[in-house]
């Protein structure tokens, strides 16, 4: 079967893995070449916009290439998004690999909070596909990702709290197209001191979090880094009509991963691809 296209892809325009000016240099183009080595279709380079210095970290909340973005006052900042070194070199690419469609994106950090911020840095109008995500919290000493978090406070508490605001950030911004990893806070539960995180407890929010997206017409990404089945089932049940795939890669070889796995589970739940791979994934009415 044709693969959908991974619309969730950072490289080396994206601050996490080190900017253009660090050891990730070049991931750009060992990712297209690995997305024409699996038989790939499309690929959107999704990179983050996120505003330096707008939360807080720990040297072991970030990975060892990460530490250095640190600042004396314990917040994580960066060079901010380079639109257009990005753009260029999305043109590079298409130029270079003329089988592979590569289209543009942005995963846009907290739009429901940045929004004015983001569009003096890129023009979202430009741009081929935008994510939605929510990666920080306030519960009282500024924002700060999860697993700062759950150090701070009981898991459970910050696993509602995360989930009480997906609707906050829905409501807040029409700037994005596709809510993304609304599992975030889940990848970084703490099994050694909370146990394996089960989501019963925290079923009623994933739902009203999920009805959130559904009302607001907003796509659901089916994010492949961890399949978990309750998702789409919780999404159809919500009413969620669309769902992207994405690897949420930052490195070449985690490209399209468990792609194969995921559409099949989605096919379970109902969800029937377009006539391309870009197009979303929507759900028979008659299912």
């Amino acid at each position: 079967m044709t693969l959908p296209a991974d619309s969730h892809v950072h490289s080396e325009w994206s601050w996490d893995t080190g900017g253009p000016a660090s050891h990730a240099v070049g991931r750009m183009r060992s990712t297209c070449a690995q997305a024409v080595r699996i038989g790939l279709e499309a690929i959107y380079f999704t990179e983050h916009l996120d505003i330096p210095d707008t939360w807080r970290a720990g040297p072991e909340d970030l990975m060892p290439h990460q530490q250095g973005f640190l600042n004396s006052a314990g917040r994580v900042d960066f060079a901010p998004f380079d639109a257009a070194g990005y753009l260029g070199a999305i043109d590079r690419m298409r130029h270079e690999f003329p089988d592979l469609r590569i289209h543009t994106g942005v995963e846009l950090g907290q739009p429901h909070l940045v929004g004015r911020r983001a569009a003096e840095i890129v023009d979202l109008d430009l741009i081929d596909r935008v994510l939605g995500s929510l990666h920080t919290l306030n519960l009282g000493d500024g924002h700060a990702e999860p697993h700062t978090l759950f150090r701070e406070h009981d898991p459970a508490e910050v696993m509602d709290a995360y989930l009480a605001h997906v609707p906050v950030m829905v409501k807040g911004s029409d700037a994005f197209e596709v809510f993304t990893h609304i599992d975030y806070a889940v990848r970084m539960w703490p099994t050694r001191t909370a146990g394996p995180f089960d989501p019963r407890p925290f079923e009623e929010g994933f739902r009203m979090a999920l009805r959130s997206i559904a009302e607001g017409g907003r796509a659901l990404e089916m994010n492949t880094r961890r399949l978990w089945s309750w998702i789409p089932e919780w999404w159809a049940d919500a009413g969620g009509k669309a769902v992207s795939f994405g690897s949420d890669a930052h490195t070449p070889d985690a490209v399209a991963s468990n792609f194969p796995e995921a559409t099949a589970m989605l096919e379970h739940f109902g969800f029937r691809p377009g006539s391309a791979a870009e197009e979303l994934w929507v759900r028979s009415r008659f299912v």
